[in-house]
């Protein structure tokens, strides 16, 4: 059993999928990836999301607004807007993907702050855990995490920074998500980082439709490719692919705990 812990169902391409997302599940299901979670971007297109994972009990959704899609002050979410969604939604079992992104727009470093802060105050307020997006601002992150979050736990998820940063997640109680990026020959230093983690910190995830592994780079990636995720992960750690997918099963289920009570596995 594997578990994809960050997807995007409602942003693939489902052409050679009979435009059925069933179909697209039942693939999943033969690779025995057995769950995943369905990751917000935006609370414009969360109704969509949502309505498309309701009919699968394996399905977990999050809510939240990506940094990116935060553009002004005047688009960030509200902490009682979140509350209130999560409270209308029982499908949702994490708050995000929020965060900072200053590599591709330092342009909105104060929406996305404040956006982050408010995610976070949220997740702190539901004892929810956060799916956490951090490119270029890896002291930030980890300082309003700090000052924010409260006990909730969280991912640092699509993880490309260093181990330092890491460890320090880790101390705050999040767990860290490895992406098909990890396959990539020139992810020396992020394979390094998987190699010297406990395994009972790792996630593991595609991020699909994006950043399929190798051998499937260049084309659209599926929740069906953690299978290579994981077995790039079992290689580096020297373990079976089967231990891989037990631990960081249990480690989805640990926090993302709200997902246990709907699990049909």
């Amino acid at each position: 059993m594997l578990i994809d812990s960050h997807c995007h169902l409602d942003k693939l391409d489902l052409e050679n999928h009979q435009n059925s997302i069933a179909v697209l599940l039942d693939e999943c299901a033969d690779r025995k990836v057995s769950r995943m979670l369905c990751v917000s971007v935006g609370l414009d297109e969360f109704d969509a999301m949502y309505k498309l994972i309701t009919p699968f009990s394996h399905v977990d959704a999050s809510l939240g607004v990506h940094p990116l899609h935060v553009k002004n002050p005047s688009g960030v979410a509200s902490v009682e807007q979140l509350l209130a969604l999560v409270e209308e939604h029982d499908k949702v079992v994490a708050i995000g993907e929020t965060g900072l992104d200053y590599f591709y727009d330092e342009d909105s470093k104060e929406s996305q702050r404040l956006s982050f802060i408010n995610h976070l105050q949220a997740g702190a307020v539901l004892d929810m855990p956060l799916i956490v997006h951090t490119r270029g601002a890896p002291d930030e992150t980890i300082a309003l995490i700090k000052e924010h979050g409260g006990a909730a736990a969280g991912v640092l998820h699509c993880f490309t920074e260093s181990l330092e940063m890491a460890l320090q997640a880790i101390e705050l109680g999040y767990l860290i998500s490895i992406s098909g990026i990890v396959t990539f020959k020139n992810s020396k230093a992020l394979q390094e980082v998987v190699r010297q983690l406990p395994l009972d910190k790792i996630l593991v995830e595609t991020d699909s439709p994006y950043l399929a592994p190798v051998p499937f780079r260049g084309k659209q990636n599926q929740p069906k490719y953690v299978v290579e995720v994981a077995q790039y992960v079992a290689d580096l750690k020297g373990v079976t692919l089967e231990e891989v997918a037990r631990q960081t099963s249990a480690n989805y289920y640990r926090l993302f705990s709200r997902a246990q009570d709907k699990s049909s596995i």
